[in-house]
């Protein structure tokens, strides 16, 4: 990805700018508050710079979706926001009303106000003329009279055409905030710019995602190699003529089983980069692992985790790599008995030479279980839907936005 956008160091002179800052601190809440959690990190950083150049800075965010039980307002997240950026951050229970409109402009040189949740507002879930909304006319116009700004700082929400990350770029001009820059960065080395051979390994438990992304890898030649474990996995070694047995009814109820026709295309096509489990893992009556080939299974094994055959295989792939993405444990590795194939392959990733990116919750948590040096990952993402929009060789508004300017 060419640098066809602005960064913060294209923005001018921001002191006594009012600049709109969309980021994303949407997070799990438990007991009505929200929980600390890595991307109030995220976006510090660019909130901190830009109130140390002097601009007056208003921070746009969302929390959850209209119906749900985490759809509540922003009030308590800016304590956490205040904490993560190391200064204080105002809270303002309105959006684009008169009461946010008089604060933005009563907002001094170095201070910084959060809104209130776009989510509450019709407006921002538009499909269509975001830029002509009330909602981004008026928040332009407050942030215009300074010569002001639009910095995209939520990767993980760009693939969302909404107004605040579609409908205000087009009014302002608009830059990528730090971590949103980084994020490209790593994108760009893993993809377009990935040096060669560039592995994959898709599991978890949404084979639906996997798919997309392994459609995309394979047709257009992103991966030359692809590891396939997880509910992806299976449903693979189902696709090539083998069977399962309960797995495969498991997989039916599931509803997964619908992807096996065009799986089995794929299978069948593009077979020669894709590396699918040879052996799987299964506990006995006792709870004690056992490992039994994939011609072997008798049918009526509950498998959870690749074999250590497999796992083995899958670390001699990625040990050749140059870079590596992956995407999802390839097994139950929260369970002692099925931690094996996850723990392997991720160690393997940790000790590669290969530039590696990964993203996703379960990823992270894997990573924190196994103690996985960090600084041994290329990149690794906070977002989830983005990434694999992006991946999936989907186009991301929000970054179309930015490309525009």
């Amino acid at each position: 990805m060419e640098k066809n956008f602005n960064t913060l160091d294209d923005l001018p002179a921001p002191e006594g700018k009012i600049v709109f800052v969309r980021v994303d601190i949407n997070s799990p809440i438990k007991d009505g508050a929200p929980q600390p959690g890595p991307r109030f990190a995220e976006c510090a950083a660019t909130i901190r710079e830009l109130a140390k150049r002097g601009a007056r800075v208003v921070v746009l965010a969302h929390q959850g979706r209209p119906g749900d039980e985490d759809f509540t307002s922003l009030e308590a997240h800016a304590a956490l926001l205040s904490k993560a950026v190391k200064k204080k951050i105002k809270f303002v229970p309105d959006l684009y009303g008169a009461f946010a409109l008089a604060a933005i402009s009563k907002l001094k040189n170095g201070k910084i106000l959060l809104l209130e949740n776009t989510r509450f507002y019709a407006e921002e879930t538009l499909d269509k003329d975001w830029e002509k909304t009330l909602m981004a006319n008026r928040l332009a116009s407050a942030a215009a009279a300074s010569g002001g700004a639009f910095v995209n700082e939520a990767f993980s929400v760009s693939h969302r055409p909404q107004t605040s990350v579609v409908g205000l770029p087009a009014l302002l001009p608009a830059f990528a905030g730090r971590s949103l820059e980084r994020e490209l960065n790593a994108l760009q080395k893993a993809t377009i710019g990935a040096e060669r051979p560039v592995v994959y390994v898709l599991g978890g438990g949404k084979p639906d995602d996997c798919f997309k992304i392994l459609k995309h890898a394979v047709a257009s030649g992103g991966a030359d190699k692809v590891l396939l474990g997880g509910v992806i996995g299976e449903l693979a070694v189902i696709a090539s003529g083998k069977s399962l047995g309960a797995k495969r009814d498991w997989l039916e109820e599931k509803g997964f089983a619908k992807l096996l026709p065009e799986l089995k295309r794929v299978v069948d096509e593009q077979g020669h980069k894709l590396l699918l489990p040879t052996d799987f893992a299964f506990a006995d009556a006792d709870g004690i692992r056992v490992e039994v080939r994939t011609e072997e299974l008798k049918g009526s094994e509950k498998i959870f985790d690749i074999g250590s055959k497999t796992a083995s295989a899958f670390a001699d792939e990625i040990k050749h790599a140059k870079t590596v993405y992956f995407k999802g444990p390839v097994g139950r590795y929260e369970e002692t008995a099925f931690e094996l194939g996850t723990r392997l392959v991720l160690k393997a990733i940790e000790s590669s030479k290969a530039f590696s990116l990964m993203g996703g919750g379960n990823t992270l948590d894997a990573c924190e279980k196994f103690g996985v040096n960090k600084k041994r990952i290329g990149h690794l993402s906070t977002s989830g839907g983005a990434l694999l929009a992006f991946l999936g060789g989907e186009t991301l508004p929000g970054i179309e936005a930015l490309k525009k300017k």
